[in-house]
């Protein structure tokens, strides 16, 4: 594969699969398994884990943005060229139809698997965990995006320790999995949220705009935030000198 953007949207596609599929299936398939379930904390370190473990493996390829919601922050935070936002969000889009795929054909296979349980579907009033109301399920998906898209942004800085930006996204991650997946089973990416609810159909269907706009709001104010607070926003990752601004 020789052309360069080709390989950064397979990137992506793959490294979306691997959070919709880590993330979604550790919810689906180990939450709740007898005597063994990993529960709300096992969930969110798989979430965390699925971007840690992808941000060392493309991270030198795409990036490893693998959430719409972060290519649009990088775009708004001067680290991501316009042009390129359309490819990165169709990519990831279609990593987590293709992860939620493998995740229903696999969990689909024992006799008490019911994708109306939701398969780890987002929602909010009815469909949230805790049954959180439409503008609480929307403040926390907006705040904690926003803040993830920070932290992206500071440990991907130049000045930043090199090389442990993962562990520090990833964690980020982690920790917005603990406090939102009460609330809305916590999205923060509109291609994660996409893949399940193509599955339940129905009220995740009609609901999915909210893990649309909600997360994308909060990605580009995240970008807007840091820029304006940092010296050289759009510093390089390498910690040697600040990169070009993105046009």
């Amino acid at each position: 594969m020789s052309n360069p953007m080709m390989q950064k949207c397979a990137a992506e596609a793959i490294g979306t699969f691997w959070l919709t599929f880590g993330g979604c299936g550790s919810a689906v398939i180990a939450a709740k398994f007898p005597e063994v379930g990993i529960g709300l904390v096992g969930v969110s370190l798989a979430f965390g884990l699925t971007v840690l473990t992808m941000a060392y493996a493309i991270g030198h390829i795409s990036g490893c943005h693998l959430n719409p919601a972060v290519t649009v922050g990088l775009w708004a935070g001067g680290r991501f060229p316009a042009h390129d936002v359309g490819p990165y969000l169709l990519a990831q889009v279609i990593g987590a139809v293709a992860g939620s795929a493998v995740l229903y054909t696999i969990a689909s296979g024992t006799a008490d698997f019911d994708v109306a349980k939701g398969f780890a579907a987002n929602g909010y009033a009815a469909h949230s965990p805790g049954q959180y109301g439409l503008f609480s399920c929307f403040l926390a998906e907006l705040v904690l995006t926003l803040m993830f898209l920070f932290v992206i942004m500071g440990s991907t800085h130049g000045k930043a320790p090199a090389g442990f930006a993962p562990i520090a996204i990833g964690l980020c991650l982690t920790l917005i999995h603990l406090i939102g997946i009460p609330i809305t089973n916590t999205s923060v990416n509109p291609a994660r949220s996409t893949g399940p609810a193509l599955f339940v159909g129905g009220w995740a269907l009609a609901q999915l705009w909210l893990f649309w706009v909600a997360p994308l709001l909060g990605g580009a104010l995240g970008g807007i935030v840091y820029r304006q607070l940092s010296e050289q926003p759009a510093a390089a990752i390498t910690g040697i000198a600040p990169a070009t601004p993105a046009e």
